[in-house]
């Protein structure tokens, strides 16, 4: 039987879908036929892009699944016309690689003090040797699958990790804490801290002046998660004071950043353009055509969201 799947998404995202997703569907051993345009009484399974799939999801009736092409499901998990189950993208080979890579190359450049060595105009020899990673106190944010890949390779590194989520998660290595009563302890005196938490009303500016003020004096702060984490006031503030020593920010409230905003000219912002972790076609091809054997076998999907909890 023809299993029929849409794929909502850009005509530049089709473009890099279409073979390895089609090879990765045959190798799944699933007869489908997968285009960019459907009749929506005809689909079977939506693979989905927030930016470019439908808004209305109440004509595909026939519909077992949206398969989302993003980690972050926020802009259409309160989607009321939304009734299939939605499984948000979880991707070991390639999201959850790219962004491990990402987050340990910045906590390393800020934790080795990097950019004193790298722009140094006035030729100043400072022999001041950084300290051990076991001498270092990091604090991720976020322990689904993407944190506690980050939180993994840190510890493995050496570095003192903390961890902080919603529910209680148990890591070799890391000292991990959940809930209200567990934010404040995984922050103080922190002096690294890396944002991977989901975009929710519960985590909105779980980042502000309270916060920023709990970590170390001079701390740099990692947002490679959600722009809605940080109050961008606050930072801006405590940066500006010293409270903290740099932000090194992928994600924002609005993207493309404006290029009037504040972070772009700050000495102590440096704006990456949402570029730690990207969905990638080969890896990401095998996930979907995974749950869509899953679907057609009756099994439990992967990676199943959670509308109440947001993602």
């Amino acid at each position: 039987m023809t299993v029929n799947i849409l794929f909502a998404a850009s005509g530049d995202s089709w473009a890099a879908y279409r073979e390895p997703l089609t090879r990765a569907l045959a190798e799944a051993g699933i007869d489908a036929r997968l285009a960019p345009e459907m009749a929506p009484d005809e689909v079977d399974y939506i693979v989905y892009s927030p930016n470019d799939g439908p808004d209305d999801f109440g004509p595909f009736t026939r519909a077992k699944a949206v398969l989302s092409l993003w980690a972050g499901v926020e802009r259409i998990v309160g989607n009321s016309t939304l009734t299939q189950p939605l499984v948000r993208m979880v991707d070991e080979e390639g999201l959850t690689r790219g962004m491990t890579e990402w987050v340990t190359g910045h906590v390393l450049r800020h934790h080795l003090g990097m950019d004193a060595h790298i722009v140094n105009p006035d030729r100043v020899w400072n022999h001041a040797p950084p300290p051990l990673a076991q001498d270092r106190t990091v604090a991720v944010l976020g322990l689904g699958a993407l944190g506690a890949a980050c939180a993994t390779a840190l510890a493995r590194i050496g570095f003192d990790v903390r961890g902080w989520s919603n529910s209680p998660k148990d890591l070799p290595d890391i000292t991990c804490r959940h809930g209200a009563e567990g934010l404040g302890p995984t922050l103080d005196g922190a002096e690294i801290v890396v944002l991977l938490l989901p975009g929710t009303p519960a985590t909105e500016n779980v980042i502000d002046a309270a916060a920023l003020d709990r970590m170390a004096p001079g701390a740099c702060l990692l947002n490679p998660g959600r722009g809605t984490l940080i109050d961008d006031d606050a930072l801006l503030a405590a940066l500006d004071d010293g409270r903290a020593g740099h932000a090194t920010l992928d994600v924002f409230r609005t993207e493309p950043l404006p290029a009037d905003h504040p972070y772009w000219a700050h000495p102590r912002v440096t704006v990456t353009p949402h570029v730690a972790a990207e969905t990638r076609p080969a890896t990401a091809a095998r996930v979907i055509a995974e749950n869509v054997r899953r679907g057609e076998a009756g099994e439990p999907l992967l990676h199943l969201v959670d509308r109440a909890a947001g993602y």
